[in-house]
């Protein structure tokens, strides 16, 4: 319970300022978002903590104290604030004023650009999931038709080809779509996630993450998974306030999660639920790609994460069983 008490308390308090806001109709919208939150980021969580524990443990700590206001405040709130701005050729506070205003209006405009945003966070998503699955010192295999296949394996040890098999998919992106900008986001977020783990590798010491690229690295994760819970709010409300107290509590909950995940070493207990977790990505990378073109509802999203990793779990109760069964016949021979 020590890992969620700041989450708690963040939960109270957003409650009862949601409470101040709307009564106990945006109080139980409030909640509907913090739930909505942690269901398209618990896959998150899951990646998050891996990450985590390859940092120091000042690091780890400041991903709670540090990382906290940029994903509440950056993400859920500012953020969206800044694409409506630019997207209006208005200023930050005119598009607040907006928001408050006239949230129709300003709901539209975010809308209105949400096909460059899934092209952003479809192509950093997917940059991830082939990090994982090209991963040559990754002993411990799943899906295995697809991790020990040999093309894939063979695909993998090809120098750059993450970035070439990108190239072509945003090449076919561009045709496909003709959107300048939604091209451009798409090769942006390739480009960020190369240079990200371009720094990574280069101020890694003996397996232990650089402090600053990984948080940085984690926060951008962050807002990939974020995208879809800032749209997808409106549809419960157009409280901008409302949006980011639900939004911010459950991602609040997603890093005492990942805090947790870390300190108990559930990665190493639970074999195979950092396998669900990028599986998870993957489709939630491939449905973001999807949603350039045809509406894809958040709660599909949420069910086909949640199932990745309950599925992983429950794998990996039962291989630990099994093994624990083997266990006195191998000693006794």
């Amino acid at each position: 319970m020590q890992y969620f008490r700041s989450s708690i308390v963040v939960t109270i308090i957003g409650l009862l300022l949601a409470f101040y806001i709307g009564g106990l109709y945006a109080l139980y919208i409030t909640a509907l978002l913090a739930i909505l939150e942690v269901s398209l980021s618990f896959d998150n969580a899951v990646v998050n903590a891996k990450i985590l524990e390859t940092m120091e443990p000042k690091w780890q700590q400041r991903f709670i104290s540090f990382g906290m206001p940029i994903a509440v405040f950056g993400m859920r709130f500012f953020f969206p604030l800044l694409v409506v701005a630019l997207a209006s050729n208005l200023g930050i506070f005119e598009t607040l004023a907006l928001a408050i205003d006239d949230p129709h209006a300003y709901h539209e405009v975010l809308i209105s650009v949400e096909k460059i945003i899934y092209a952003f966070g479809s192509s950093f998503l997917f940059m991830v999931f082939l990090d994982f699955i090209f991963d040559e010192e990754r002993d411990k295999k799943w899906i295995k038709f697809l991790e020990e296949n040999k093309v894939i394996q063979t695909l993998g040890s090809v120098n750059n080809f993450s970035i070439i098999l990108m190239l072509v998919i945003g090449l076919i992106l561009a045709s496909v779509t003709s959107n300048l900008q939604v091209t451009m986001a798409y090769f942006f977020g390739v480009l960020l996630h190369s240079f990200i783990a371009s720094l990574d590798d280069f101020f890694n010491m003996n397996g232990v993450r650089n402090g600053v690229m990984g948080l940085l690295y984690l926060e951008i994760l962050d807002a990939s998974f974020s995208f879809d819970g800032v749209i997808g709010a409106f549809a419960l409300s157009s409280n901008i306030f409302i949006i980011m107290i639900g939004l911010g509590i459950g991602a609040m909950f997603v890093r005492s999660m990942t805090i947790y995940f870390v300190e108990k070493k559930t990665l190493a207990e639970y074999t195979y639920l950092e396998h669900g977790a990028n599986y998870a990505i993957l489709a939630l990378s491939v449905i973001m790609m999807v949603k350039i073109f045809y509406p894809v509802n958040e709660l599909i999203i949420g069910t086909i994460g949640i199932t990745f990793i309950a599925v992983a779990v429950i794998h990996s109760i039962l291989e630990k069983r099994a093994e624990a069964k083997l266990q006195p016949i191998s000693v006794e021979k």
